[in-house]
């Protein structure tokens, strides 16, 4: 049985949003158009499923020239050059490697019974407070941060000092240049910090092993300290958006949960749908042609930038049978909130893991939960590359 999910989208990048309708679906036709950035500069746009999977495996579209000085700029943000999301090739093989081992499904797998006490004690708490709460601060947001933490070896009692330091790190236009520019000065120095106390006491962590790899000539300072932080942006922020947008839009569509919470059987195909639907992170990483490629009803020439919008790819009608709705059965073809190709997101199974883990254990502990009424019940973040809520009131 298939449900609508009912959600709103929600705020989305204003080159983004207005090729949304305005009652909130993807318009049928849509497969490549330019737009200007908020830093003023021409892009493409690529909202077709198939062109999608492209770009994201071309190798004429690269992600190193994307960081140049000369490239056409999303926003105002200086790029980071020695990032492994800045690099194409041998490069970012290199850096991949190092950290691939920690993203493993058998090393996700082991995480399972931490996650599930994590999940338990918070919805403990969440239950005594209640009969309701913001599933955000109670539940969505300390998850991951928690995961994170453990993961990388973040001492439990830092771990808030970040959290407003991490939206930087996606932020498009919520902030000045200058505010952007001190937040994340602010972060660098931290991981500069936590790097020199992990190594002098090194722990069983994955920032340890990475102070390792530096050490064996493996990547260099610059590129270990910008590691740290991309861990922090892959792990915690986009995992705290796909929380909160994945209940959302389930308590969005009341026959949903319930079919939920009477269906178990279905959590998995369930899941994968509102990773599609829902998608935290709804644009991919800017990429340049190097040289002049054919795609779709366009040429792009060499040094235009591309960007994929993964909403729109993930909502195309020529790949999707009722792209909008949800169907806890789920489709053949796969999403692409994860991107695809060599630079397929890493930490793809804790996320998958994690927003698994929340649905089976709320369905189970609170099944009459449900959206408060009221107009802040609601709050989404805006601004940002990212889509997610800074509140989701609910009630059972």
């Amino acid at each position: 049985m298939k449900h609508r999910s009912a959600g709103p989208l929600g705020p989305l990048p204003k080159f983004l949003g207005q090729y949304v309708a305005a009652e909130g679906h993807i318009p049928d036709g849509i497969d490549l158009v330019p737009f200007f950035t908020p830093a003023g500069d021409k892009m493409w746009l690529v909202c077709d499923y198939a062109l999608a999977r492209r770009v994201l495996t071309d190798k004429r579209f690269s992600r190193a020239e994307a960081v140049t000085a000369h490239a056409p700029k999303l926003n105002d943000a200086q790029p980071v050059p020695n990032s492994m999301m800045s690099m194409d090739g041998a490069d970012h093989s290199r850096l991949r490697r190092v950290v691939t081992k920690a993203f493993t499904t058998g090393r996700t797998t082991a995480m399972a019974p931490a996650i599930e006490r994590l999940a338990d004690r918070h919805l403990d708490a969440m239950e005594a407070s209640g009969p309701g709460t913001d599933l955000i601060e109670g539940l969505a947001a300390p998850l991951p941060l928690a995961v994170l933490c453990s993961l990388l070896g973040v001492p439990t009692e830092d771990s808030t000092r970040f959290r407003d330091w991490v939206e930087v790190l996606f932020d498009i236009s919520a902030s000045t240049p200058q505010e952007k520019a001190r937040r994340r000065l602010e972060l660098i120095d931290y991981m500069a910090d936590l790097i020199d106390a992990k190594r002098r006491r090194p722990e069983d962590d994955l920032l340890t092993s990475m102070i390792e790899a530096h050490e064996q000539g493996e990547l260099s300072m610059g590129e270990l300290l910008t590691m740290g932080l991309t861990l922090l942006m892959a792990g915690y922020e986009t995992v705290v958006g796909q929380l909160g947008l994945s209940v959302h839009a389930l308590l969005s569509d009341p026959a949903a949960y319930a079919d939920l919470r009477d269906r178990p059987e279905e959590l998995a195909p369930t899941v994968e749908e509102l990773l599609r639907l829902t998608p935290s992170t709804p644009i991919s990483f800017p990429r340049v042609a190097v040289e002049p490629v054919p795609l779709g009803s366009v040429t792009v020439q060499a040094g235009e930038g591309v960007i994929v919008s993964l909403l729109h790819g993930n909502r195309d009608g020529t790949t999707f049978t009722d792209p909008e709705g949800l169907d806890p059965q789920g489709h053949d073809a796969a999403h692409l909130t994860f991107g695809h190709g060599v630079h397929r997101c890493l930490g793809a199974p804790l996320a998958r893991l994690q927003v698994r883990i929340v649905l089976e254990r709320l369905v189970r502990r609170f099944p009459t939960l449900r959206l408060a009424s009221g107009p802040e019940a609601v709050v989404w973040k805006d601004g940002l590359g990212t889509r997610g809520l800074s509140r989701l009131q609910v009630e059972w």
